[in-house]
């Protein structure tokens, strides 16, 4: 069973007088039942949380599914090991005081020694090894050990039986591994440093149970458990200082700095609530007293004009068009003209005419079922504005899909746009799955893959370079540092005594040899006084012109240090602009170079977040992807924002990925609330127009997919 923060956890029991009328709740993968619907959601909001551990691997922070589906799979692969080797396996274990990887590591050094009947190795024969299987077990009478093995042949056939020596086998692969012996340790024990088999398994194999000699000073059994002798006499010691007090640890503890017990701790008797550590799962968050006031989410925006069912393939199809315009020579169109022009009924419309023509010369090209296909039927490789239904038909007939060859009668008959949204968008969505496959789109894929790397790669080594000019740097102002230091020292040195400085070290050393250690100080002293007297006289003597040349001389010294000091600051700060539009062109050079788009993030009830770089606006998509919506205007994601908690993992998540984009977002849903304002404004000049202006009236911009032109069409 799973461990709850390391520790064995008891299953909820059935409850009582249960008849078999009643409704109940079931956990499904631990068969509890519960009566009451509150406590069911407390117990499956427990086993989310990732408190949980496998008892067999020891990996944490999982959940309680996830740890129980992992101790089966650890649990299968013990059973794998040969069953001659689970004895001696057990005998190791038994007590013993190593870790749990040294153990491991010991067990799995003595049982290769182990041969047993059936393993397969690899046997010394005239020179050379050969894969054999052994049979039986021989004894000679030395107390050597000899085996009578099966050379093994093509196919694993036996070709001839032979006598080796343990010495003449190898091992061809081991049935065993740290890892199964870590899990094989951890199920057949119900103890630690000292391991200690369970009394079952023990009995079984013959294993003794009796503490061994070097263990009983430490250890003795009592109930069948082994107990801990200075653990134990501690705890009695403290048991019996508190009786002696008149007192119990427990009451200690619930005594506050007066020394008087805590009252409500005693009227409660309950242990103080572990503080939660966040984040945490989202439906586990509670409100608290701390937490900022968060707004109300707003509503997104779902007036959509294709049905709601069928709006991830129309996201997944303009996406597709939008990021492969180049390889498919299709020029783009905003997402609002596809839904337009999806939702015509305009049979030869040119955006939808040219999107399937791309799709379909993708497939051409590819010379793949497709292109046999045409061969077949013998049609030309060029597809027109007159011919191009019938090669989406091709398609249909090739993909044989129920629901969408039954259009294919309508689009015979030349009323394509008198499809629904649903049919079209399906016989698109088909026609991208089959590009995706194709070479030429997994090509671009491949070199957009390279691309990213070579500029991670180079981003990468730029840092590397910056950050070693850097280190550069501080060793040279380090050592520039410990040289002005030694020179000040040497100065001081050399200024006691100027007879030392001018006649050098020998003189010093005449001096030192002459005198004695008082005269020497003497000496020294009224070399400084000296020194003293005729440095005064000597500034007493300098002309007030000497004076007013060394203040001036010293006034263009700081001013000089002063400019190479604002000239430095000027190269940094160039320095540090310059990485920063390096690391903003990665970013583009990054972006652009895109492989798909992932959502942005989740929030507490799953419902995902999508936005796309070449639409302003930020998607909502429900958890069962049954509803979209959408956000369009900058104060929505302002609130969005606000309405985000921090301390749920979901949303989190979607609060920093929002975040990193927002300057993004916040832009383009600018600029698309300026192209509505002046979209309204030109609908309502066109309705105000007089019938006395002859001017004619602007082109309405709704209908803009309309005048779609694909400028990279091929000739």
């Amino acid at each position: 069973m799973p461990l709850f923060k390391r520790k064995p956890f008891d299953l909820a029991k059935p409850p009582e007088d249960l008849e078999p009328s009643d409704l109940v709740y079931q956990v499904r993968f631990t068969k509890e039942i519960f009566r009451d619907y509150q406590e069911y959601l407390n117990r499956i909001n427990l086993y989310r949380q990732r408190v949980w551990m496998c008892k067999s691997t020891g990996k944490s922070n999982l959940t309680y599914e996830e740890a129980m589906v992992m101790e089966k799979n650890a649990i299968q692969k013990v059973q794998q090991l040969p069953n001659d080797l689970v004895a001696p396996a057990l005998r190791i274990i038994q007590f013993s005081m190593l870790s749990l990887r040294d153990l491991a590591d010991l067990v799995t050094k003595k049982l290769q020694k182990d041969l047993f009947v059936g393993a397969e190795l690899y046997g010394k024969k005239d020179d050379g090894l050969y894969p054999c299987r052994v049979l039986k077990i021989v004894e000679n009478g030395v107390g050597k050990m000899q085996y009578e093995v099966a050379l093994l042949g093509e196919n694993k056939k036996i070709t001839e039986n032979a006598i080796l020596h343990g010495e003449d086998l190898v091992w061809k692969k081991t049935p065993f591994n740290r890892k199964i012996l870590k899990s094989f340790i951890r199920e057949s024990s119900c103890r630690s440093i000292p391991w200690v088999l369970h009394e079952k398994l023990a009995q079984k194999h013959g294993i003794s149970t009796d503490l061994p000699e070097e263990l009983r000073s430490k250890f003795f059994l009592q109930g069948g458990q082994l107990v801990n002798r200075t653990k134990k006499r501690k705890n009695e010691n403290r048991n019996n200082v508190g009786e002696a007090n008149g007192e119990s640890g427990k009451s200690k503890r619930n005594k506050g700095e007066t020394g008087k017990p805590d009252a409500s701790k005693e009227e409660n008797n309950q242990p103080e609530d572990e503080p939660v550590k966040y984040p945490i799962d989202d439906l586990l968050v509670k409100p608290g007293p701390d937490d900022p006031l968060f707004t109300d989410r707003p509503s997104p925006s779902r007036d959509f004009n294709v049905p709601m069912d069928c709006i991830g393939d129309l996201l997944m199809v303009w996406d597709f068009c939008s990021s492969f315009s180049r390889v498919l020579n299709l020029w783009p169109f905003s997402l609002e003209d596809f839904e337009n022009a999806i939702c015509h009924k305009d049979s030869n419309l040119v955006l939808i005419v040219e999107t399937h023509s791309a799709l379909l010369r993708i497939l051409i090209k590819d010379d793949g079922e497709y292109s046999l296909a045409l061969q077949n039927k013998k049609r030309k490789s060029k597809i027109s504005l007159i011919t191009w239904t019938e090669y989406v038909c091709d398609f249909l007939e090739m993909i044989n899909v129920t629901e969408l060859c039954s259009c294919m009668t309508t689009i015979k008959r030349g009323h394509y746009g008198l499809l629904d949204a649903n049919a079209k968008l399906g016989i698109l969505r088909e026609l991208v799955c089959h590009a995706l496959e194709t070479d030429l789109i997994r090509g671009k894929l491949d070199d957009l893959i390279e691309q990213r790397r070579a500029l991670g790669a180079t981003v990468r080594g730029e840092a590397l370079e910056y950050a070693r000019k850097k280190r550069e740097e501080k060793e040279q102002l380090k050592g520039e540092s410990n040289g002005l230091e030694v020179k000040e020292n040497s100065m001081e040195s050399t200024g006691s005594n100027p007879h030392m400085a001018e006649n050098g070290e020998e003189n010093g050393d005449m001096v030192e040899e002459v005198i004695s250690s008082r005269q020497s100080n003497a000496f020294v002293n009224s070399r400084k006084q000296l020194n003293g007297q005729s440095k005064r006289g000597e500034k007493q003597k300098l002309d007030p012109k000497v004076e007013a040349e060394n203040i001036t001389n010293s006034n263009e010294k700081e001013a000089q240090k002063q400019l190479t000091g604002e000239k430095k600051e000027d190269q940094e700060k160039k320095s540090k602009e310059k990485r920063e539009q390096r690391k903003e062109y990665f970013k583009r050079e990054m972006e652009k170079r895109s492989i798909r788009t992932n959502p942005l993030g989740k929030d507490r009830d799953y419902n995902r977040y999508w936005w796309f770089r070449r639409d302003g606006r930020i998607f909502v998509e429900s958890s069962d992807s049954k509803q979209w919506g959408y956000y369009c205007a900058k104060e929505e994601v302002d609130a969005l924002m606000s309405s985000l908690n921090p301390k749920g993992e979901r949303e989190r998540a979607l609060q920093q990925q929002l975040e990193k984009f927002y300057p993004r977002i916040s832009l383009e849903l600018q600029k698309r609330s300026k192209d509505l304002a002046q979209k309204i404004a030109l609908e309502e000049a066109v309705l105000r127009r007089s019938t006395r202006v002859r001017a004619p009236p602007r082109e309405n911009p709704a209908n803009a997919f309309l005048k779609y032109v694909n400028k990279w069409k091929e000739d």
